[in-house]
């Protein structure tokens, strides 16, 4: 699952920090408001994301942590994924 949601990410633009096998995905954005903003996004879309920033991680590393399990199916994945490829089209995150 972890593999998927990863390749999906990097696939569509995004950067993603920590190691490729770990359940915990952060997906770096560096502006503080912006990860606050998406994290709102992804909400209306029914995907509970958190947006981190000062002083829980460095000024200029705000990020969207995800945590992927093995509980999830691979629709959710694929949703979780779909939504994160819209939302960071529309914030202009990616292209």
């Amino acid at each position: 699952n972890t593999h998927l949601f990863r390749d999906r990410l990097s696939e569509a633009g995004f950067k993603l920090s920590g190691e490729y096998d770990h359940p915990i995905v952060p997906v770096m954005l560096g502006d503080a408001r912006l990860a606050s903003e998406f994290a709102d996004a992804m909400l209306e879309r029914g995907i509970y994301v958190i947006g981190f920033s000062f002083p829980v991680v460095p000024v200029g590393q705000a990020r969207i942590r995800t945590q992927i399990s093995a509980a999830h199916t691979t629709d959710d994945i694929n949703r979780a994924a779909d939504a994160f490829i819209s939302v960071g089209k529309a914030k202009g995150v990616i292209a």
